[in-house]
């Protein structure tokens, strides 16, 4: 493609001219930031670095179509992009290098990811959304290669969603002008053999939303050659029977030069305008482009590029081509552009040291105030000597960073311990990480007004004529109350629409309320979650459902790097509140019937987990969470569908409180913690334990993360003495964050008369039948037998081996 630039007849040549050579200023500033910053990283001020150098031209050209309200989901090189859309200064990209921990000076992440990670912010400082259709926005990248790919897909939809509803929801337009948003996705081309790239693809082209996905190719995935990397060595050469066609769904799909600047700027103009009014998915295949300082600056393309290549690389550089462009065509003459060149270098290189300053001033500064505690306390101490060693240490450090003060403090304060001025430091070092450490670790989970623990508990109300029915019937008629009363709220998933889920807890919802908002989904986990994440990241309430609590590990990945650390990585500034809908424990063979909760609990922190034991608290749970701003995994219980629960009275209304735990029978021997479908079972082990003599208190732990926030596990243990934790997770699993919890945080460990036990599943996934669930979890039996051989070392004469 080498079609010139179309441009608006009222455009004059002057003005022409005024706006490539501001296009071209950008690109050259976004260079040299990227050379300045590989010699940051390569003097130890930085890190690591990995830039944007080669991209510049494209890049250009996609911010001159990306318009108020649209997203970019995107990777590690789109400096330029973000540049040109106002997003990112000089300053603010240094200070992203430096690990600089204050939004006012890195609002990429506040120095929790590293440089050439973006994002706009979404959320004021309260954590309240802003009008997204009145800036451009860019939800919050991450490394892993692909992983932009799921939250993509949502973010499309999100328009599709509001074009459909635009009478019922967003009436203000603060997310949405009648779906009028492109998302727009960026990825190197080596990241497109990953399978997020290709299950996102597939999915955009069945549902037909607004979707423009570049492909950066410049031919290696780092030292890996494109040959290693794709089938006939193009991405759009093998998306050729993704073309759409009369009559059908697909994609438009367009390939153009990386160093062809008009050629560029005319393929994202019609790109844009293809997706933005007909919803139709665009893949551009961008060529030709360049590597110039290589992957990253933990090695050089030297080392793997052959002399040929490089010379290419050199010739065929976007800047390079872009330039020559702008002379032939009388745009500016090489004098002129010599003169701006060196302009913008200087201009780089003074943001750059502003860049550095605001960063270690303050920790200078920080350092004066403790070392002058230290010469105070050196005056008047035994250790004058050694503290003044650690003083001039510090002292001599020409560039501090906060570690090393903490490090030089907390030394000397063991010089101190039998020091009466001790508590000088003391005060200090504690002060001072109670300011710091919160820039390191805030906002894991929501701290505005909508955080799960300002949800109060509403229980539910049952009246002389609620009968007792299926409880899928209550999970049912909860999400229609939901539906009814709440237009933002979709559930999508396998089998979740036609059929209403394989157990029927949304029968009939699809066609009373769409296929939109109850829909099915194809067999592809990672981008069922995708959509919810992007589809929450734009104002809507998504619940995502995945079949089995198994099939969550084709999505854990997802949940894990993007959407559980979301308002984390941008310091409060974006979210996300999805909820995963699933179900799990107690079916049938190793995929199945897993519990995988330790993995789960630990690859998710930055999510809540909750784990219900019935459908009437599984319903309570997303009446909850729907007025949160939080995301949650909802593990539902398998074998609870066809049981018995009373109808509450109040659907929709009441609520399950997040993080609390609900004693379900009173006992005096002997406490036991579990959730889920495990409860019903040790149940009846606790009546058969009350006919021997032993009474257990049963505690259901009902969420996992957060678990007993009000510490009542504890409470429980001081009347009783003695701790059994029981889990359908493997040895060590779940289990050992309970005890962790329980024995550690709630300091349990001083109540105990005996020693804390576990009981859980078998080392390997439960195996088939109902033998292989006996043999493989924790059974009626176990539970009595492991409760009595507690209670026989306590009192061996009343309770004799039974073994």
């Amino acid at each position: 493609m080498s079609e010139k630039a179309k441009t608006k007849e009222t455009l004059t040549f002057e003005d022409f001219k005024k706006e490539v050579l501001n296009d071209y200023k950008i690109a050259r500033i976004s260079r040299e930031c990227s050379l300045l910053g590989r010699r940051e990283v390569l003097t130890g001020k930085a890190k690591f670095g990995i830039f944007g150098d080669g991209k510049e031209v494209p890049q250009l050209a996609m911010a001159k179509a990306f318009k108020n309200g649209d997203f970019r989901s995107g990777y590690y090189r789109d400096q330029t992009f973000m540049m040109a859309i106002g997003a990112l200064n000089i300053q603010q990209f240094f200070a992203g290098l430096y690990g600089h921990a204050d939004l006012n000076h890195d609002p990429m992440s506040g120095g929790r990811q590293m440089g050439g990670h973006f994002s706009t912010h979404s959320l004021d400082e309260n954590g309240n959304w802003k009008k997204l259709t009145e800036q451009k926005n860019s939800s919050a990248d991450i490394s892993p290669t692909a992983g932009q790919m799921p939250r993509l897909l949502g973010l499309a939809q999100a328009s599709k969603i509001y074009r459909e509803f635009s009478q019922t929801i967003d009436t203000e337009h603060k997310f949405s002008v009648e779906g009028n948003e492109v998302a727009w996705g960026t990825i190197g081309n080596a990241s497109t053999s990953e399978g997020l790239f290709f299950e996102t693809i597939n999915a955009a082209g069945v549902l037909q939303v607004p979707m423009v996905m570049s492909v950066w190719d410049d031919m290696y995935g780092i030292s890996v050659h494109a040959k290693y990397q794709t089938t006939k060595e193009s991405i759009s050469e093998i998306l050729k029977g993704f073309q759409k066609e009369e009559n059908t769904n697909g994609y438009e799909i367009f390939t153009v030069k990386g160093w062809d600047y008009p050629a560029l700027v005319d393929t994202y103009a019609r790109a844009s305008e293809i997706a933005r009014k007909n919803h139709t998915p665009v893949l551009i295949h961008v060529q030709e482009l360049t590597q110039p300082q290589g992957h990253s600056t933990s090695g050089s393309h030297e080392r793997y590029k052959s002399t040929d290549r490089l010379a290419w690389e050199t010739d065929f550089d976007c800047l390079t081509k872009m330039r020559q462009w702008i002379i032939e065509n009388g745009i500016a003459a090489t004098e002129d552009l010599d003169t701006l060149d060196a302009e913008l270098k200087k201009e780089v290189l003074e943001g750059k040291k502003a860049a550095w300053n605001a960063y270690l001033d303050p920790i200078k500064a920080e350092r004066e105030q403790l070392v002058a505690i230290l010469a105070n306390l050196a005056a008047g101490s035994s250790n004058k000597v050694f503290i003044e060693k650690y003083s001039n240490e510090l002292t001599a450090i020409k560039e501090p960073i906060r570690k090393d003060l903490l490090v030089a403090a907390r030394k000397v304060l063991r010089l101190l311990v039998h020091e009466a001025n001790k508590t000088i430091l003391s005060a200090w070092i504690k002060d001072y990480t109670a300011k710091i450490q919160p820039s390191f670790s805030s906002n894991l989970y929501s701290e505005s007004d909508k955080k799960i623990t300002s949800i109060a508990e509403v229980l539910p109300v049952y009246n002389d004529g609620n009968e007792e029915v299926d409880a899928r019937l209550i999970i049912r008629d909860n999400f229609d109350t939901i539906f009814k009363n709440r237009p933002e709220v979709l559930i999508f998933g396998e089998d979740s629409g036609n059929i209403g889920d394989v157990n029927q807890g949304l029968e009939g919802l699809q066609e009373k309320y769409g296929e939109s908002r109850v829909g099915d989904a194809g067999i592809r986990e990672a981008t069922i979650l995708g959509q919810g994440i992007g589809m929450a990241m734009r104002g809507l309430r998504p619940i995502a459902e995945i079949q089995y609590l198994d099939y969550l590990l084709y999505a854990i990945q997802i949940m894990s790097d993007d959407l559980a650390t979301l308002q984390y990585r941008t310091s409060g500034r974006q979210k996300a509140p999805l909820i995963v809908r699933t179900r799990g424990h107690r079916l049938e063979g190793i995929w199945h019937s897993g519990s995988p909760m330790g993995m789960i609990i630990n690859a998710i922190r930055g999510m809540h987990v909750l784990v219900p034991r019935n459908m009437t608290k599984a319903a309570g749970f997303y009446n909850t969470l729907l007025e949160t701003d939080e995301p949650a995994l909802v593990v539902e219980c398998l074998n609870g569908y066809r049981l018995k629960e009373k109808m509450p009275s109040n659907l929709g209304a009441f609520r399950t409180p997040v993080g609390v735990v609900e004693t379900i029978k009173e006992g005096n021997d002997l406490t036991i913690i579990s959730y889920g479908s495990t409860l019903r079972i040790i149940e009846q082990a606790a009546k058969e334990l009350m006919e021997i003599g032993i009474d257990v208190e049963i505690i259901d732990a009902q969420s996992l993360l957060p678990f007993d926030i009000n510490h009542d596990t504890v409470k429980s243990l001081q009347k009783t003495n003695r701790l059994l934790v029981i889990d359908e997770d493997v040895p060590g699993g779940a289990s050992a964050y309970l005890l962790q919890q329980i024995i550690e945080e709630q300091k349990g460990y001083k109540f105990l008369d005996s020693e804390p036990q576990t009981l859980t599943a078998k080392e390997h996934r439960p195996a088939y039948g109902t033998d292989g669930d006996y043999f493989s979890k924790p059974s009626v039996e176990d539970v009595v037998e492991k409760v009595y051989e507690m209670m026989h070392e306590v009192n061996p004469a009343k309770f004799p081996s039974l073994y």
